[in-house]
């Protein structure tokens, strides 16, 4: 009877094991429709905008494309004329967006673009970013530490 109850659990475990699903699987499930289970917000990858790609030209070459796009997200170590860029985004542990930009080089030099981004359109490419320029009055104090501390304290003569 003792054998019984310890085989028990391991049998359970077998059986619903071989149902298809892991048991990573099943619980992810589980959580995911529970209605007042906290599901963040998981942006993973490279961002890639149509714009960004729209600005990869063939025959750029590799530090280019990296000052454009970014250290890629993948880079193969069978294939190091690969750079694959991925982003992905959803809720909890769904995605519901996921991006892909695959770039192949020949020579160092950008041979091939291949994305599943929709184009981007004429505005988008022709929108340039406004150049922001500040006014920084000069500051003009020669007081040491000491004589702020005290002039903070109100035992300054100038007060």
């Amino acid at each position: 009877m003792h054998k019984l109850l310890i085989s028990l659990p391991f049998a359970a475990t077998l059986v619903l094991g071989g149902c298809g699903l892991s048991e990573g699987d099943f619980v992810t499930r589980t959580l995911d429709t529970l209605p007042l289970i906290y599901r963040p917000e998981v942006q993973q990858g490279n961002l890639v905008t149509p714009e960004m790609v729209a600005q990869l030209k063939v025959g750029q070459d590799q530090s280019q494309v990296r000052y454009l796009l970014g250290t890629p997200m993948l880079q193969d170590v069978f294939h190091a004329n690969r750079w694959d860029y991925v982003y992905t985004h959803g809720i909890g542990s769904r995605p519901s967006e996921i991006r892909r930009v695959t770039l192949l080089f020949e020579d160092g030099r950008l041979a091939q673009i291949d994305t599943d981004l929709p184009p981007a359109t004429a505005e988008q490419v022709a929108k340039k970013k406004k150049e922001v320029v500040l006014s920084v009055p000069d500051y003009e104090d020669d007081t040491t530490i000491f004589g702020k501390l005290l002039r903070g304290a109100g035992l300054s003569e100038g007060d």
